[in-house]
């Protein structure tokens, strides 16, 4: 199993251009750090317009930054908006991305939830799937045709050569992030890889995981090779004993569920329900994402009640709990180590306290496997 971080880049003092800079430096000394530890990956959102949730909007520098400061670990968009981007834009970006890293980017796409994000860029939600598909379409192409042209129903493309070319060959892989179910089947046909989040619970995420397997197994790769994988973020607070981690990850936990709670009735504020695309209503607020009910606060307390999905704990809780998600087959973990009201300090013990007891511990296991599997 891979291990990975995930970055919203987050703070819930009072914002000023100070700790906005410094919550960005922490995230890169924090990678740097994780590399040193074992870590595998590190992955960045695109966010828009939304500081109180996340500073990520432009993951693309960040991550050629971190490409210069590495040297082992895959650096992934986790995930680019691409409805808001013109597809000629992001293929070479990634591209250069991919070069300046000595080809380890990973390219992860997304559509975002609300009409919050779009509209100042001029897409509409309507549009939102459909532009998002299209590029997907296109930008493989774009990095292995020498001479590249289009004619789709949102880019009309004439023959140009894009330049330069990505040095993974074929490419880059190229992952969704996946909410929804027909999500999820829209990956698995597309032969891409799958990105979810692990709010929903174990269950939730077997039933999805289930979903995206059985549409991969009739993939028409819009690549040039089916990317199957699955990957996981969530939320991750370790300490030397259950009783400290599980006292501030119920603080922390609580702040990210009550923000993203206000952040969520914020964005839909004013739109006309009723005009809203299908695809979208399950977003709007009492919609099936976030059921009725679920837009009140909740504390600390209430918040660990429902810690099934969440790696809280000491190294040996943190262990069990990924165990269970080494268990429905998922390819690795991209641990959310720094919301809110996370130190710098408490995520670099988190980090530590993985590099020296829980990332071992499952290279251990695979190591005997395959000792195990050579001898039968």
């Amino acid at each position: 199993m891979k291990f990975g971080l995930f970055y919203l880049v987050q703070t819930d003092e009072l914002r000023t251009s100070k700790n906005e800079a410094q919550r960005l430096w922490e995230s890169v000394d924090e990678v740097v750090y994780a590399e040193q530890m074992g870590f595998d990956n590190a992955w960045f959102v695109e966010h828009h317009f939304v500081p109180d949730w996340s500073f990520s909007s432009t993951p693309e520098i960040t991550l050629t930054a971190l490409s210069q400061r590495t040297s082992t670990m895959r650096l992934g968009f986790g995930v680019a908006l691409v409805p808001v981007h013109h597809p000629l834009r992001l293929a070479s970006q990634i591209a250069t991305m991919d070069i300046l890293s000595n080809g380890r980017i990973d390219f992860g796409a997304g559509r975002t939830k609300n009409l919050w994000q779009l509209s100042p860029f001029g897409v509409g939600l309507e549009d939102a799937r459909g532009r998002m598909i299209e590029s997907l379409s296109i930008i493989p192409r774009m990095w292995t045709e020498k001479e590249f042209s289009h004619d789709g129903e949102y880019y009309q493309i004439p023959p140009r050569e894009v330049v330069p070319k990505p040095v993974q060959d074929p490419h880059p892989p190229i992952w969704v992030a996946c909410t929804q179910e027909d999500t999820f089947e829209i990956a698995g046909q597309m032969g891409l890889g799958c990105l979810l989040n692990s709010m929903g619970g174990l269950e939730k995420t077997a039933r999805s995981i289930a979903s995206y397997k059985e549409a991969i197994q009739g993939a028409r790769p819009v690549g040039s090779f089916v990317n199957d994988g699955v990957m996981v973020s969530i939320m991750t607070h370790c300490d030397e004993t259950d009783e400290r981690a599980l006292e501030r990850g119920g603080e922390i936990g609580a702040w990210a569920r009550n923000t993203s709670s206000s952040r969520q009735k914020r964005e839909w504020e004013g739109v006309d329900a009723g005009a809203v695309p299908v695809d979208y209503q399950v977003y709007v607020p009492g919609g099936g994402y976030r059921p009725a009910g679920q837009e009140d606060a909740i504390s600390p307390e209430e918040f660990l009640e429902k810690r099934g999905g969440f790696c809280i704990g000491n190294p040996d809780t943190c262990i069990e709990t990924l165990e269970k998600y080494e268990a429905l087959g998922v390819d690795g973990v991209m641990c959310n180590i720094q919301q809110g009201p996370t130190t710098h300090e408490e995520a670099m013990k988190t980090l530590r306290l993985f590099g020296e007891y829980v990332i071992p511990h499952f290279r251990e296991k695979e190591k005997r496997a395959g000792t195990a599997a050579k001898q039968n």
